[in-house]
């Protein structure tokens, strides 16, 4: 069981304030991607934006400050560890989260994937031997009604094969959970490196991959200014603020902060994509990020 976490008032301010900024910045994320859909493929923009903003963090690497290993000398154990991030979470997750918009709205998706914190607490029960409680229980019963409303109200709204590409990316993300907050934990490596590596060697497979499937892209106008600010802010500053949190909260109260970006994501398809939502939706939605919250404070409190 991962041991509680002691930091000071300021400090644990500012990893909230990083965490929430990430979270907003990442509300963007699936508008982005779907407006970059009618001429580029849903894997090649995976695989730029987490290329490119993994180069730009590599670049970025002499500026560190302090007694930082390089990463040449980074334990072999680590470099597997990364890798395997960098596969699963901006290879595997956000390409099947990607692909996923070619079947449902975005505000759907970024929905979906706010079901991430109730993954990592079913995870931790068997990695953290971590029992739920009776408030987890309410909490989730609170999730089930208000997915029940948002999906049973809507028109459209759902995609079996969307949603089961979808769960691929929760699955993905909830290993990301698990595995960053115990290297950002233990120290095993600085922000940037645990940041930078895992998108370069999870970015270029994917890269590779959707050139050989999709073909050589031809971006529009549009693609062109959005595929590198998802690699700038996106990318590179968002994961460098998540995983920056990660070394003072844990991977759970991160995530009850990642609750918030449906919301966010909702408004901006309104605006940019025209993606209206029932009232019955948003209340549906508002009692799921309620329901999943409680299971989480509920958690932190037992």
């Amino acid at each position: 069981m991962l041991p509680a976490v002691s930091v000071s008032p300021a400090t644990r301010l500012w990893a909230i304030v990083e965490a929430v900024a990430a979270t907003l910045i990442w509300s963007s994320s699936f508008v982005l991607v779907k407006l970059t859909l009618d001429s580029v493929g849903p894997l090649t923009v995976t695989g730029l934006r987490y290329a490119l903003g993994g180069l730009l963090l590599l670049a970025l690497m002499p500026l560190r400050r302090g007694t930082v290993l390089p990463i040449t000398k980074l334990p072999r154990r680590l470099w597997l560890h990364l890798g395997f991030m960098g596969l699963t979470v901006y290879g595997l997750g956000n390409g099947a989260f990607n692909l996923s918009l070619n079947f449902m709205p975005a505000t759907t998706v970024s929905f979906l994937a706010a079901f991430t914190p109730m993954f990592i607490m079913i995870a931790a029960i068997f990695y953290l031997q971590e029992i739920p409680t009776r408030g987890q229980g309410v909490g989730l019963v609170t999730v089930l009604g208000g997915s029940t409303l948002f999906f049973g109200t809507g028109s459209g709204t759902l995609s079996w094969l969307g949603l089961g590409l979808a769960l691929v990316g929760l699955a993905s993300f909830t290993h990301f959970g698990i595995v960053g907050r115990t290297i950002a934990r233990n120290r095993q490596t600085d922000t940037m490196t645990l940041t930078a590596l895992p998108l370069v060697l999870g970015g270029f497979p994917v890269l590779v991959l959707a050139l050989a499937v999709e073909g050589i892209p031809r971006p529009d106008n549009t693609a062109l200014i959005v595929i590198p600010v998802l690699a700038v802010f996106n990318t590179a500053v968002a994961y460098l603020m998540y995983n920056h949190a990660l070394k003072q909260l844990t991977a759970l109260e991160v995530n009850v902060i990642f609750n918030l970006s449906p919301l966010g994501t909702a408004v901006i398809a309104w605006f940019l994509l025209g993606e209206w939502l029932l009232f019955s939706q948003i209340i549906g939605m508002v009692i799921v990020v309620i329901g999943v919250t409680v299971v989480q404070w509920q958690r932190r409190r037992a």
